[in-house]
């Protein structure tokens, strides 16, 4: 990813927002996050701010593309989630751990298409 564009468009998807949904959470207009995203503006500090809270990411990943995508708590957050979802996952049988994979599949394309 070298652009701002690309880095907010990943960060943001994986997130699960939309670009309507980020623009009105960080209270700015669709447009700025979609001329972000196509590298047609430059991004003002006050908007990198918010949209690094909102998606709880590091600002200087998203400005020049340094140091990790998320902040090391983000991290730490992401392996007890997996950590819990694989002891879960343990106590299923074969088949019900592969219907919850395909569920999985299925929202991680729905968010990709957005």
């Amino acid at each position: 990813m070298d652009s701002l564009g690309e880095r907010l468009t990943h960060a943001r998807k994986s997130k699960g927002f939309t670009q309507e949904a980020l623009a009105e959470t960080i209270g700015v207009s669709r447009g700025v996050i979609f001329n972000l995203e196509k590298n047609k503006t430059e991004p003002q500090m006050i908007v990198i701010n918010a949209i690094s809270q909102c998606l709880n990411i590091n600002k200087d990943w998203l400005l020049n593309g340094e140091g990790e995508m998320h902040e090391k708590e983000d991290i730490a957050q992401s392996a007890k989630v997996l950590a819990d979802i694989y002891a879960l996952a343990n106590e299923l049988s074969e088949e019900e751990q592969l219907y919850i994979l395909d569920v999985i599949k299925t929202y991680k394309k729905h968010f990709e298409r957005e």
